[in-house]
């Protein structure tokens, strides 16, 4: 019997769930390849550079390595070590509101794939600060003097997201007027 995408439909325990088109699975399976895109470019640049250590590209983009041990644009990177902690609990909390998110709307495929990045970017960083005590970044991309933070693969997930995200939801008010 078919059921419409959203629609409630029995679990079989005489309790009702959200009928979607899509499994969890998918979203998730973004989540873990945005996660070991992160990880094996983070690999690379270790195995290769020293600290500090940078390669211009091109006249505007050089791969360094340095670590943050803050968060984006080095927030809280001078605290006294307990930000460490304190961003791998924010993004374990930040992951688990996601999946709950991923399973209430997993048939809303712009949503759910901007939040599988997000996901995946999370957790990519958590990583990093639970094996190493700070976040490995080294995509730095710089106009004359001026460079803007360094980051990576998960902060580029992150961003991607955020920006699919605000797309969706224009696309939602515009439906809805």
């Amino acid at each position: 019997m078919a059921t419409k995408v959203g629609a409630r439909r029995s679990n079989g325990n005489g309790g009702a769930r959200r009928g979607t088109a899509y499994g969890l699975a998918p979203w998730l399976g973004v989540a873990v390849i945005a996660i070991l895109l992160d990880q094996v470019t983070k690999l690379t640049i270790l195995k290769t550079f020293q600290y500090g250590e940078f390669h211009p590209l091109t006249s505007f983009f050089n791969l360094v390595l340095v670590y943050n041990k803050g968060a984006a644009f080095s927030f809280l990177a001078a605290a006294g070590g307990w930000q460490r902690w304190f961003f791998t609990l924010l993004g374990l909390v930040a992951a688990t509101v996601i999946i709950w998110l991923l399973k209430r709307h997993n048939g809303q495929k712009m949503f759910c794939l901007s939040l599988s990045l997000i996901l995946g970017g999370a957790l990519g960083n958590v990583i990093d600060r639970v094996i190493y005590g700070h976040v490995i970044d080294f995509l730095d991309f710089h106009v004359g003097g001026w460079h803007w933070p360094a980051f990576n693969v998960a902060d580029s997930a992150i961003c991607v997201g955020a920006v699919l995200l605000v797309i969706d939801e224009l696309r939602r008010v515009r439906r809805g007027k």
